[in-house]
């Protein structure tokens, strides 16, 4: 049976605007930019990249920093909207993308897993008969009570990975989440994510080990100042990329 297209990025360019100089406050800034005085700067994160995901694919994004691997995580997630081309997605996606983000520090990791869960559309009753999986998965029983600000931020990984892969999301977006933390709660997340996969959850991946991304992932695409160096089989493209 042919696999159906998941995500689309058509001809995805991403523009931010850089100030050349820094102010000590806002109403400097206005005062400046009203008589012509601040520099703007244009920086292209993305430049013209186009790649397909099907569905149950696990691909790998990998690049030096800066070339644009979490911009074009955070556009398929829908937390940018690109200048130019478009992102098509089908299905609910569970994004890891900076950990934490969703998180009121001053609250409990009790009280976040239901504000996290209310934010990925769970309700209550959804968010309590997961609860025991989210405090077992993520090793924090004797914590639970305590204001996530007071957690280390292997800690706050735990919880965040935890909630994030309750149930089976159609796509996981994890950027650079299992760099955190212990090497067992690693070879952890690893299995849960592979089991995600079995039941064809849709995995986009980065991270700066090139080891762990051949592991997990079937395809590359490879980033390169914002253009897209080359998108294919993973063993090839990582061999390539180690020798580059």
């Amino acid at each position: 049976m042919e696999k159906s297209v998941i995500i689309k990025v058509d001809h995805v360019s991403m523009k931010f605007n850089l100030s050349s100089e820094k102010f000590d406050s806002f109403k400097e800034y206005v005062i400046k930019r009203i008589k012509g005085q601040v520099s703007i700067e244009e920086f292209w994160a993305l430049n013209d990249v186009s790649f397909e995901v099907y569905k149950g694919d696990s691909i790998g994004l990998i690049g030096l920093n800066g070339s644009g691997k979490s911009t074009m995580l955070k556009t398929i997630a829908g937390v940018l909207k690109p200048t130019k081309g478009s992102v098509t997605v089908s299905g609910s996606i569970a994004p890891l993308i900076e950990l934490g983000a969703g998180f009121d520090m001053d609250l409990t990791a009790r009280e976040n897993v239901f504000l996290n869960g209310a934010l990925l559309g769970y309700t209550r009753s959804e968010m309590q008969s997961y609860y025991d999986d989210i405090v077992d998965f993520s090793e924090l029983h004797n914590f639970m009570d305590v204001p996530v600000k007071n957690f280390s931020s292997g800690m706050v990984s735990r919880l965040a990975f935890a909630i994030a892969t309750i149930g089976i999301p159609d796509i996981l977006i994890v950027d650079e989440v299992l760099s955190v933390g212990d090497f067992q709660f690693q070879e952890k997340c690893e299995q849960r994510i592979q089991n995600m996969m079995e039941h064809g959850t849709t995995i986009l991946f980065v991270s700066h080990s090139i080891d762990q991304v051949q592991k997990i992932c079937s395809k590359i695409v490879w980033l390169e100042q914002g253009h897209m160096k080359c998108f294919g089989d993973a063993k090839v493209i990582c061999d390539e990329y180690r020798r580059s």
